[in-house]
């Protein structure tokens, strides 16, 4: 009688139990003999989280190891090895290859080289950035390769017979041609590709257990990827005298239902036949293939987790709903004991989502002793969440880490290149200057930013520090009388800071630059304005290291334009992160899926649950087309897919979860994964409301920030200041705003705010104005000899105005040039009708009753013989309508000349005569080929002057004596049409403007 084969050491840790604590508890059992056995033990395990995990789980199951407990609680841990890291003195020196094999390549040299040469593929030239990411796209075909074993050479052959576009076969061309330059260039580096030096490693092991197997224990646990490598080192483990294989979450339904489901999953065949690596299961199904091995024989480990595990029913329902379609039977609906513990939240926004989050892990923490995790794909997400729970003094440690980019030293770092690529533009150049580690504890230099923040706002002054410079002198003079003591004041600041930005400009004079070249100037640039607090603590160090890297190894990447740099800059530091653990609440932590694989904790919260997030859609491959990936035997690109679907398999088994998404995000409505899909569709078979959902979280996220009983509006401001608090001047153009917006001037003269002027201001109308304003007062102050004279002003103030605005000069200075050469030969043809005396940017005031002064400026006064005055104003956009200054309702001009008629005019501190009110007119300059201007008389022909201008300063006086010297309300927007909108923000007009109850 014979006896019966052995079953295969290879076991499996079902899905609803926590993986680390069960595998802990299995070891500890199996060594419980020999004090010594598990100090003896090797676990492979598949990342460096997973070796924490299962340290923690150890740590847990003291209390029930025997041997542990009776030494005093004192354990000695068996050796873990991350299999990724197995070059990192994980395993011993490897007598068979480790001591002759090339270290790896360095990442960033690889991938700038990569990146070089994915540059010259055939078309249309490349930005430095998606140069780049060609160059990470291709690494990743070859790592593809190279992990699944596949020769580079054998893409020809693969292409032969397949009915590819056109481009896809230019495309396989010129990979060929890479990959055939690639080993060359990596040797030339002294270096070899990471997943070959892996694979040589796996092998050296093997080859040594054979030599002499090892007499401890051999433990391969919660290894799914089926790499050829991979697959060589599980089956080297399993013929060990000592060796185990745990795997991760195998569906061991071996029933007929779960045997048509397992049968579904369609996995590649030798002959290339289609697979669907999407698929949760799917990987695992390959490995056993591959391992010769079926379902039947693998057993379960004799161990669980404890109080981590979940309810085996909800592992069950879960396997079901995410069954492939061809396998879609009608189970029956899951039994309550499956829904016990899970729980939905589906939120409006991903605002409301990351507070809900927030609540569920505070809400954790009240628990006692217990932990909570969130996993989530989503780093924003993530970000937000602990941002929420640092509102409560909690802090939470993210596997993620803190990108750099985010971290003081990376923003300043990339902040400098991003100022320099825009040429220093003021709003750059004061991102810089304000930020926190730039010169923290120098007062007079925040003094200086503090001031060059007024004065670099409005139209942006010209390229480069000296624009800079310029627009900071501009802003002095014009500061009248108090130009000399803050001249030394603001200019030496600029003087003293200005070399430590010269690197960077000399940079962005260039037409290309290098890599290296960038990263010298930025580290000097860094050095003189955050001196070592830019290096400082793990931030600095790593943007250091990152820094030096790029530098030494820059130069492989090629030339790029000093605009490319900032998006070039941040993609590079966009992978690297500052990772500082065991600053976090010892019971909290968040996690990303890779991460999450094999931990658990008491309350996982799942979120990010959108089809976009989690599984995320599938990358394009530009290098290979769908057809030679199937014919090569690579693994589609929705194989992420399937490693998301699978880790939100093993989460969602867990004891206690919550599930979370949002119905929109910033960029619109967001669709649901097809997680949350199929898991909604199978639990809710057993009734609409059997699935809990968590809507008091939401109600509490809700009401967290909101004001009780809701926002209530604002009623239409009305405030009624002290008389002594009233100004006793007021300008012809205030008259205007109290007709229309009394709060406005409420708020500038005697709130006295003033509207700043944006940073990096595209030219506006109020700047096109100012200058034809100019050319014409020049001209008219030089008495206009002739139109050639009016030609060489308007060249020389136009030309230095806009020579740093292409757009501008090349379409509004020839229109103005004509519009202004029509109002120059509009004067010359009135001075021949004997208007002779005119006068350009006229001050004047005039004492009106009760004390008030009324003052204003004319653009200008023309006098005939009869002393007949006008005052004409010049508009570049649109004059208001006769209609309006008929009514009383646009008046500056007849207020002007209201002034003017009374002798209240002076220029250049002499009294100018009054006169006769004979006309007000507007000058529209069009700067149009057929109507370069037009004049606009809004009284009309024959209109009573005299009698318009006295009913405007009757107006005046009445809104004097209304406003200023009586105790009237400033009221808001009392003509919401004609009203200026500087102060609608304070006066909150959104609220009120359209209520039925609005103030008249």
């Amino acid at each position: 009688m014979t006896s019966p084969p052995l079953r295969p050491p290879i076991f499996n840790i079902a899905l609803h139990v926590a993986f680390a604590d069960a595998l802990a508890a299995g070891l500890l059992a199996r060594t419980a003999g020999d004090p010594l056995a598990l100090a003896r033990a090797l676990v492979l395990l598949p990342n460096r989280r997973a070796v924490t995990a299962l340290t923690e789980a150890f740590v847990r199951q003291l209390p029930n190891a025997k041997s542990g407990a009776e030494s005093g609680g004192g354990l000695l841990l068996p050796r873990m090895v991350p299999v990724g890291d197995l070059d990192d003195g994980g395993f011993d020196r490897l007598a068979a290859g480790a001591d002759v094999l090339l270290p790896a390549v360095v990442p960033l040299l690889r991938r700038l080289e990569l990146a070089r040469l994915a540059g010259g593929l055939p078309g249309s030239d490349r930005s430095a950035v998606e140069r780049l990411r060609l160059g990470d796209a291709l690494g990743e075909v070859l790592d593809a390769l190279l992990a699944e074993e596949i020769e580079p050479e054998t893409l020809r052959a693969a292409a032969d017979g397949q009915d590819l576009a056109d481009h896809w076969q230019k495309t396989l061309a010129f990979l060929e041609l890479i990959i055939a330059v690639w080993p060359e260039a990596r040797t030339g580096h002294g270096g070899t590709e990471g997943a070959t030096r892996l694979a040589a490693l796996i092998d050296a092991s093997i080859a040594r257990w054979q030599a002499a197997p090892p007499t401890g224990l051999v433990v391969a646990a919660g290894l799914a990827n089926p790499t050829p490598a991979l697959v060589r080192l599980l089956g080297a483990v399993l013929h060990l005298p000592q060796g185990l294989v745990v795997l991760p979450g195998l569906d061991d339904d071996l029933s007929d239902v779960g045997t048509a489901r397992w049968d579904a999953i369609p996995i590649s065949s030798a002959e290339g036949g289609r697979d669907d690596p999407g698929h949760p299961q799917w990987a695992l199904k390959k490995l056993l293939a591959a391992l010769g091995l079926e379902r039947a024989d693998v057993q379960p480990w004799p161990a669980h987790g404890g109080k981590l595990d979940g309810p085996p029913e909800r592992a069950a329902a879960l396997l079901a709903a995410l069954a492939p379609a061809a396998a879609v039977t009608a189970p029956p609906p899951p039994p309550p004991a499956a829904i016990d513990g899970l729980a939905l939240a589906e939120c409006a926004t991903a605002a409301e989502e990351a507070q809900v989050v927030a609540l569920a892990l505070r809400e954790a923490l009240e628990r006692p002793g217990e932990r909570a995790a969130l996993i989530t794909p989503d780093p924003l997400l993530a970000r937000r969440v602990a941002a929420h729970c640092r509102r409560w003094g909690i802090a939470i440690d993210s596997s993620a880490g803190q990108p750099l980019l985010l971290t003081p030293p990376g923003a300043l770092a990339l902040a400098l290149v991003e100022a320099m690529a825009e040429e220093f533009a003021p709003a750059r150049l004061l991102a810089v200057l304000k930020h926190v580690l730039v010169r923290p504890d120098d007062a007079a230099f925040s003094a200086g930013v503090r001031m060059s923040d007024i004065a670099l706002r409005g139209v942006r002054p010209a390229p480069g520090l000296d624009g800079a410079g310029a627009g900071l002198d501009r802003w002095l003079h014009e500061r009248d009388g108090r130009y000399g003591r803050l001249a030394a004041r603001l200019m030496g600041w600029w003087h003293d800071l200005a070399p430590a930005l010269e690197p960077l400009d000399g940079l962005r004079q260039r037409s290309t630059i290098t890599l290296p070249d960038l990263m010298q100037a930025l580290r000097d640039a860094l050095g003189a304005l955050a001196g070592d607090g830019a290096w400082a603590g793990p931030d600095g160090r790593q943007l250091a290291a990152l820094v030096a890297e790029i530098e030494l190894h820059g130069a492989l990447f090629g030339a790029l334009r000093p605009d490319e740099a900032p998006a070039l800059l941040a993609t590079l530091m966009a992978g690297s992160s500052v990772r500082v653990p065991g600053q976090g609440h010892p019971r909290l932590a968040i996690l990303g899926p890779v991460e999450a694989q094999l931990t658990r904790a008491d309350t996982l919260v799942l979120a990010g649950l959108n089809e976009a997030t989690w599984p995320g859609r599938p990358s394009p491959d530009p290098w290979l087309a769908p057809a030679i990936r199937r014919a090569l035997g690579l693994p589609g690109t929705a194989r992420a897919q399937g490693l998301a679907a699978q880790d939100f398999l093993r989460a969602a088994s867990a004891k206690r979860v919550l599930i979370t998404r949002a119905r929109r995000d910033a960029g619109g409505p967001q669709v649901a994964s097809r997680l949350w899909l199929r898991l909604v569709a199978q639990f809710e078979r057993a009734g609409a409301d059997m699935l809990p959902r968590r809507d008091d979280l939401i109600r509490i996220a809700r009401a967290l920030d909101g004001a009780a009983g809701g926002p209530q509006p604002a009623p239409q401001p009305r405030p009624n200041p002290a008389l002594n608090l009233r100004p006793r001047r007021i300008s012809i153009t205030e008259i205007d705003t109290l007709i229309a917006d009394p709060f406005a001037f409420h708020a500038k003269h005697i709130l006295k705010l003033r509207k700043l002027d944006p940073l990096d201001q595209d030219p506006t109308a109020m700047m096109r104005g100012n200058l034809a304003h100019e050319v014409l007062d020049k001209w008219v102050a030089a008495r206009h000899g002739s139109l050639a004279q009016l030609e060489q002003i308007t060249a020389e103030v136009l030309s230095s105005a806009t020579s740093h605005f292409p757009l501008l000069a090349a379409a509004w200075v020839p229109r103005i040039q004509l519009a202004l050469s029509w109002a120059g030969q509009q004067i010359l043809n009135e001075e021949d009708a004997g208007w002779t005396q005119m006068l350009a940017e006229v001050k004047g005031e005039l004492e009106l009753a009760g004390g008030v002064t009324l003052s204003g400026r004319i653009d200008r006064l023309d006098r005939d013989a009869e002393g007949n005055l006008r005052v004409i104003d010049y508009k570049t956009g649109t004059p208001p309508s006769g209609t309006r200054v008929k009514a009383l309702e646009a008046n500056q001009l007849a207020l002007g000349l209201g002034i003017a008629v009374a002798g209240g005019l002076s220029r250049d501190g002499q009294p100018v005569p009054g006169g006769t009110a004979g006309s007000i007119e507007y000058w529209q300059l069009k700067g149009g080929r057929k109507d370069q201007g037009k004049r606009h008389t809004p009284l009309g022909k024959g209109a009573d002057v005299p009698d318009h201008v006295t009913r405007a300063l009757i107006r005046a006086e009445q809104l004097v004596a209304q406003y200023l010297l009586a105790q009237t309300p400033f009221t808001a927007k009392l003509q919401p049409q004609w009203a200026w909108g500087d102060f609608d923000h304070l006066a909150r007009v959104a609220e009120w403007i359209n209520r039925r109850e609005r103030v008249s």
